[in-house]
């Protein structure tokens, strides 16, 4: 049974559609998959708000940054912001502060 759903917010999107289709089709399957599963290795917690899918293919580590929104009770949303090929160990901070920044303006928007 699913957990959630997914937006795709436009830079998410434009990300997506930049990627090779088989490199996108392994992204979307993750996705499915973390609807109904709960594992860390394709949907973590990054800091405060801000969580991202993560997909390895091809030995390329992809990410899409993405927030709750858990306002509507009958049924949770999961909106994903922006997306990079990370080339470290480590989240880049710019990429976490861009998706809370993103957060913060659709949920100024919801909320007029």
């Amino acid at each position: 049974m699913k957990k959630f759903e997914v937006l795709f917010l436009t830079e998410a999107r434009e990300f997506l559609l930049e990627m090779d289709e088989k490199s996108r089709n392994k992204v979307i399957f993750n996705i499915d998959k973390a609807k109904i599963t709960n594992d860390n290795n394709l949907f973590k917690k990054l800091k405060g708000e801000i969580w991202e899918f993560r997909t390895l293919y091809n030995n390329t580590h992809c990410r899409l940054f993405a927030f709750w929104d858990k306002e509507e009770k009958r049924e949770t949303l999961v909106l994903t912001t922006h997306g990079i090929i990370k080339k470290t160990g480590k989240t880049p901070e710019k990429d976490i502060e861009k998706a809370k920044q993103i957060r913060l303006k659709y949920f100024e928007q919801k909320n007029r």
